[in-house]
């Protein structure tokens, strides 16, 4: 087996063998908040360890994640890609369906910090957005930090970005058929609909992780965009009818936003570094097809 392919499918068989764990606990409640949320936490930090511990066993520099923090301009992708591919999905969704927006002044924060409608953005969209980058940390070490630059340097940007999107969507499945994260919508359309836009967000970050040779631009968006559509879009809007089928993660809206932010990137794949910063020597990262 070549190194990178029996790095990978290490990798990958920890990953999931650790899933198993958490999942459990997860699918016994069938809830996602099981436990106070440490179920989630725990398995959302699952691909970290994987990585972790495969760059152990395969003595990878732990250098090799991308841990440098990245260009200002890579992490202002990070932050407000989200709201830019979120927001017009959730304004036309108010607009074209009435009764689907939830006043402005409800209250979408609860707690120590929890105060008007504007003080809870302004909280959640600072505050908010570090403490979902403690969970979102966790799988972009694995997904972004060690398996995607592997792919792509075996298959190249587009299949690399394709297949990790890929794994990364199945990956999820289990919680969307079995627990409650979903919109409560037909299974069967939640999971096109989510598959579809893990599939083009991989695009995004996969393009914000070769071009910076950074995990932490990918690891904000990822917290972003929780931060912004699980905790604020979805709160301001109403979780019925047709509304459902747009917005969320698994509805339509984002897969045709973020699919035509995915293609924005892949159009400039040629942008990307062709061999440095990411794998070093004989596995540096071959960017473009």
């Amino acid at each position: 087996m070549r190194p990178l392919s029996r790095q990978i499918a290490i990798f990958l068989a920890l990953t999931f063998g650790l899933s198993c764990i958490p999942y459990t606990l997860v699918l016994r409640a069938h809830q996602l908040g099981a436990y106070g949320g440490l179920a989630v936490l725990s398995l959302m930090w699952c691909p970290a360890l994987a990585a972790l511990a495969t760059c152990a066993v395969c003595r990878i520099r732990l250098s090799n994640l991308g841990w440098r923090i990245g260009s200002v301009k890579s992490l202002a992708y990070g932050y407000f890609l989200p709201i830019l591919y979120a927001a017009p999905v959730y304004l036309v969704c108010w607009i074209a369906i009435q009764g689907s927006y939830v006043p402005a002044g409800a209250q979408i924060h609860k707690g120590p910090f929890a105060g008007s409608f504007a003080w809870s953005v302004v909280v959640l969209s600072t505050v908010g957005v570090l403490l979902s980058l403690i969970s979102a940390l966790g799988e972009e070490i694995g997904w972004r930090g060690f398996l995607l630059p592997r792919l792509t340097q075996r298959f190249g940007f587009t299949v690399g970005c394709l297949v990790s999107g890929s794994i990364w969507a199945v990956w999820h499945y289990p919680a969307l058929l079995f627990a409650d994260y979903n919109a409560g919508t037909n299974p069967f359309y939640a999971l096109a609909c989510f598959t579809l836009m893990v599939i083009a967000i991989a695009f995004v970050l996969g393009w914000l992780r070769l071009r910076s040779s950074s995990l932490w631009p990918c690891a904000l968006l990822h917290a972003s965009h929780n931060l912004f559509v699980q905790e604020i879009f979805d709160r301001l809007t109403v979780s019925a009818g047709r509304a459902r089928y747009i917005t969320t993660e698994f509805g339509c809206g984002m897969v045709l936003t973020i699919g035509a932010c995915a293609l924005w990137f892949w159009l400039r794949r040629k942008a990307l570094p062709a061999q440095e910063g990411v794998l070093p020597g004989p596995e540096a990262v071959a960017a473009t097809d």
